[in-house]
């Protein structure tokens, strides 16, 4: 199995109620079922107010690597992810359990 962890940091001046992203939100949390590849699906916003926690975390898992590549390259992923892009940054890592 593989665990696909993403952590990402909202930019200056941008807040979970900003519209934008809240539809980010809204998509990612519509991907489960949606694409086969998927096992696991779990998201939420990060509580902690230490100054090097990230504020938004999906963890992921998928049955190998070709899995993992399948979902990374599904069109529902790639446009949930598009509009990310415009508000934050993130961080991944993705590893073998």
């Amino acid at each position: 199995m593989i665990r696909h962890l993403v952590l990402f940091k909202l930019n200056e001046g941008v807040e979970r109620d900003d519209p934008r992203v809240v539809a980010g939100v809204d998509t990612f949390r519509a991907l489960e079922g949606r694409i086969p590849e998927i096992r696991s699906w779990e998201l939420g916003w990060n509580f902690s107010d230490r100054p090097i926690a990230y504020d938004f975390a999906i963890s992921s898992s998928f049955d190998d690597r070709a899995a993992l590549t399948r979902y990374l390259e599904h069109p529902e992923h790639q446009a949930g992810v598009a509009p990310w892009r415009e508000f934050a940054t993130w961080v991944i890592a993705d590893y073998e359990f």
